[in-house]
């Protein structure tokens, strides 16, 4: 059984057929959705989807979106998580994210920064992981991470780094996460990278409806083919497809602590 550790399926491009692309994927083996918010006027359509069997929800403040961030959002983020950790309602997040830091928007850092601070300390005061957007700031994120020693970790989104890089985040406990890019016989650095990871350093995923996978590029990406995902990761680990897809499934599990229920739902 398959998880996809990383999809949007709170996001538009699914309204009108959403059900339709859940049940294609739980055709090939999903079991479980993990599903992160972008921005505050998103987190209600996220927890609605957290109230799904099969769907685990983060909430959270993406670097990418930062123009729509208000400072009161960061206030109003720790209390809505409070209020459903403490609530016996299905829709309890398991991370906060996603937040982190987009090296490629220079002139936002500042701000990326200290939302990026305030999610982290968030997630240290409510024991929860982190699921974090990094994009040419692996080094300056891996130093953050040390300093701030989460005690729950989390995973590094769509991890695209070097293998020192890579060393850093395994080595304070983060999985990272493999999706559409290890597909692309270009990625080549990346590829080396997968090959040589832990058994327990790496989760799937694939962020539909983005990063298309090699052969479904302009289209819309969805989690059924976070099962291509593990067969490309399976041919470069020279693992069989049911190890790479118990392995990813179960660290998973391990990061955002899934129960037994969750994983098999």
């Amino acid at each position: 059984m398959l998880i996809d550790a990383h999809c949007h399926l709170d996001v538009a491009e699914f309204d009108t057929d959403r059900d339709a692309v859940i049940a294609v994927a739980q055709a090939v083996g999903v079991c479980r959705f993990i599903v992160p918010a972008t921005v505050r006027a998103r987190w209600q359509n996220v927890l609605a989807l957290g109230k799904r069997d099969d769907v685990s929800i983060c909430l959270g403040l993406h670097p990418y979106f930062i123009e729509q961030h208000q400072p009161d959002d960061l206030k109003a983020l720790e209390t809505l998580i409070l209020q459903q950790l403490a609530g016996a309602c299905p829709a309890r997040p398991v991370a906060i994210g996603e937040c982190g830091i987009d090296g490629r928007f220079t002139d936002s850092l500042d701000e990326q920064w200290h939302y990026f601070d305030e999610q982290l300390n968030i997630a240290k005061r409510c024991k929860l992981p982190v699921v974090v957007h990094c994009v040419k700031a692996n080094d300056t994120v891996s130093k953050r991470l040390r300093q701030q020693a989460l005690p729950g970790a989390g995973l590094i989104h769509a991890f695209s780094g070097s293998y020192e890089q890579a060393v850093k985040f395994l080595d304070l406990g983060y999985v990272l996460g493999l999706g559409g890019a290890v597909t692309y016989e270009r990625a080549q650095k990346l590829r080396r990278v997968v090959a040589k990871l832990p058994d327990d350093g790496f989760v799937l995923e694939t962020d539909s409806p983005d990063m298309p996978l090699s052969g479904y590029q302009g289209q819309r990406n969805e989690p059924s083919r976070v099962m291509l995902v593990a067969q490309e990761v399976a041919r470069l680990r020279r693992q069989s497809f049911d190890t790479v897809a118990a392995l990813s499934s179960d660290n998973a599990a391990r990061v955002f602590k899934l129960t037994g229920d969750e994983t098999n739902s």
